[in-house]
């Protein structure tokens, strides 16, 4: 029996996120499994994987061999270096404490650099707030002046209009002031 590292789908119409499981390979996708070790999600940014690394590195021991995508996740979560590392114990390359060192350096490497996107990511965020923010500001700076324009023209029209009609009212009381004088 061909045991394999997968993932099987599992959500909705493009908002997919996947459970990786250990499945006979002759078992449909998302059928039946040995055992689930973890969970995939790629909708997040950055993506969230949970996985048992105890587990995984188990099964690839006895002989589990992963599909592409399941290979690159084992191995962004550190289980196919913890098995390489292993090998060189075994053979006698390294000892234990080595191997355990290198791999919490690189660990240690691995979380720095996801901390880092992570504050980039947030960085970016409050940014795009911010300029989005000005942007408003502009917008309402703008609004505001065409309402004043707008105001400052109706007053000043009206003004014109009322200046109109008292020059109306001036000639039309000088038009009855000449016909009383004439009458």
């Amino acid at each position: 029996m061909a045991v394999k590292i997968r993932l099987q789908r599992h959500g909705k119409k493009d908002y997919a996120f996947y459970h990786v499981v250990v499945a006979d390979s002759r078992a449909p996708r998302d059928g039946r499994y040995i055992e689930q070790i973890g969970s995939y999600n790629p909708n997040t940014n950055p993506a969230t994987i949970i996985l048992n690394s105890d587990r995984a590195l188990a099964w690839l021991n006895v002989g589990a061999q992963p599909t592409l995508v399941a290979r690159r996740i084992l191995s962004y979560e550190g289980v196919l270096l913890r098995k390489h590392l292993q090998g060189g114990v075994a053979k006698g390359a390294l000892t234990q404490e080595q191997a355990d060192a290198k791999f919490e350096a690189w660990k240690a490497q691995k979380d720095a650099k996801f901390n880092t996107k992570v504050a980039n990511l947030a960085k970016a965020a409050e940014d795009k707030v911010k300029a989005n923010q000005e942007v408003e500001a502009k917008v309402n700076a703008d609004r505001a002046d065409a309402l004043a324009k707008k105001k400052a023209e109706a007053e000043a029209a009206a003004k014109a209009e009322a200046e109109a009609a008292a020059a109306a009212e001036a000639v039309a009381e000088e038009t009855a002031e000449e016909a009383a004088v004439e009458a």
